[in-house]
């Protein structure tokens, strides 16, 4: 394979050579070519600082943790909802399924955009109207569902703009090892940020005694994170520091990129397992505070929730898990896969399978033991999402080096689009839509059982 072969688009899952650290080495080699000329430039390839650099993924880090945060805030406070709208589980469920749909639908949009102009503009705009948006919609009156619904689907806009170009201005910024290190930060964020969410969501609401409030945190903080974008982020020039030819660097058409990407079976693949992510991730986010409770109160470990407002507990322990379970799953995907590196090619689409077929049992299992013991449930959980967060970073890293610099932002968004899609845009409302089915077919059960006792005991007399 011919140097400017590796840095094509290409399908390392099949082959026996890795793009991972292609791109380093050929930035070393021609740092070592600029300096033995002399002409060793006073700015690295990027353009941007190496302090900047940093200060740059931190802040895309922690946008990316307010992203997050803000996704699943509403699923802390899931019980709330329901009883202040006076709605059941397929309606409930139907929130995250109106954000997810947004937010897919409009990605490809903003990521041609990000392909073509300045990135960090892009993001702040975006940003500011998810954050007026969520606002918004802790304002929502009892009469209204439908406005919350509404704007739950407008947050989407925000977070399209920036979930599909982020990652792309890291890989603008590092290559090789390096790159795989700031993924990692930038990735721990999905994770914690959730369990942040669950966390800040139940908290703020039992403190308050209104849910509402749980919504207006993300706001003021997404608005700090505008003007950390305008005034710290510096929009680096794409691909220079991965030293590839003039030709991989040139814009195409959308079209053309499209056509690119459904040829590249390493970027295919990878999306297709993350689908199955998607669609797990999805409906446990949503609905495991409100399981937990209920198979609580099934056991008598707690008395029905019959009021307006629903303190419980079990939103705050499970965000503790997401975000514990989030490190250890992101760092240990990485490292592994780093030690695996040297023996294989394939070593990251390896690891990502790994984790998720040792994370099924344990998911499994936690459902099992729901109704017979809490400790039990809550372990499971643990080691379940440990194994089903050790693709996050990985999944990332694999379409960065597969993918040219000049259509990463649209490969970032076709993989949004056919993950949710298939994913996390119906998961939430398919299971909340089977709880209230077995809810209801549960009360006939015993309806009928009662019936058939009943009789049975007068025609005994």
């Amino acid at each position: 394979m011919s140097a400017a072969d590796v840095t094509a688009d290409t399908a390392p899952f099949f082959s026996s050579d890795s793009e991972a650290d292609g791109p380093e080495e050929q930035e070393a080699a021609a740092a070592a070519g600029r300096r033995a000329e002399g002409a060793e430039p006073a700015e690295p390839a990027s353009g941007v600082s190496p302090v900047r650099a940093l200060l740059t993924v931190f802040i895309l880090c922690y946008i990316n943790l307010l992203n997050y945060m803000d996704r699943f805030t509403v699923a802390g406070v899931l019980p709330d909802i329901e009883n202040y709208f006076l709605i059941d589980d397929s309606k409930s469920g139907l929130l995250q399924t109106v954000f997810i749909c947004s937010y897919m639908f409009l990605a490809p949009f903003f990521g041609y955009l990000g392909d073509r102009h300045n990135r960090k503009y892009i993001m702040s705009a975006g940003i500011t109207f998810w954050s007026v948006v969520t606002l918004a919609s802790s304002f929502t009156p009892r009469e209204h569902f439908w406005a919350l619904l509404l704007t739950r689907g407008l947050v989407g806009v925000g977070e399209a703009s920036y979930s599909t170009i982020a990652p792309t201005i890291i890989a603008d910024l590092y290559v090789g090892g390096r790159r795989t290190n700031m993924l990692s930060v930038f990735y721990f964020a999905i994770p914690v940020g959730s369990g942040l969410g669950y966390i800040v969501g139940s908290q703020v609401s039992n403190v308050t005694k209104d849910w509402h409030y749980a919504l207006r945190v993300t706001p003021a903080l997404g608005l700090f994170a505008v003007l950390l974008l305008l005034f710290v982020v510096q929009e680096p020039k794409r691909g220079a520091v991965e030293a590839r030819p003039d030709h991989h660097l040139r814009q195409t058409s959308w079209i053309k990129d499209l056509q690119a990407l459904s040829k590249n079976c390493s970027f295919l693949l990878s999306t297709l397992g993350f689908t199955a992510v998607a669609f797990v991730t999805g409906s446990l986010a949503l609905w495991a505070p409100t399981f937990l409770l209920r198979a609580a109160v099934f056991t008598k470990e707690r008395p029905p929730c019959t009021e307006g407002h629903c303190a419980s507990s079990d939103s705050l322990i499970f965000g503790a898990i997401t975000c514990v379970t989030g490190v250890l799953g992101v760092f240990s995907g990485v490292q592994v896969s780093r030690k695996l590196r040297s023996r294989t090619p394939r070593a990251d689409p390896l690891v990502c399978a790994a984790g998720l077929l040792l994370s099924a049992p344990f998911l499994y299992l936690a459902i099992v033991f729901a109704e017979l013991s809490t400790t039990a449930t809550y372990v499971f959980i643990f080691l379940g999402e440990t194994f089903l967060s050790m693709n996050w970073a990985i999944v990332a890293d694999i379409l960065l080096y597969v993918v040219v610099p000049t259509r990463r932002s649209t490969a970032e968004a076709l993989q949004i689009v056919v993950s949710h899609l298939l994913g996390d845009a119906g998961s939430p409302y398919l299971i909340g839509f089977s709880f209230l089915t077995l809810r209801c077919c549960s009360v006939k059960c015993v309806v009928t059982m009662e019936t058939f006792l009943l009789a049975f005991s007068k025609s005994s007399y």
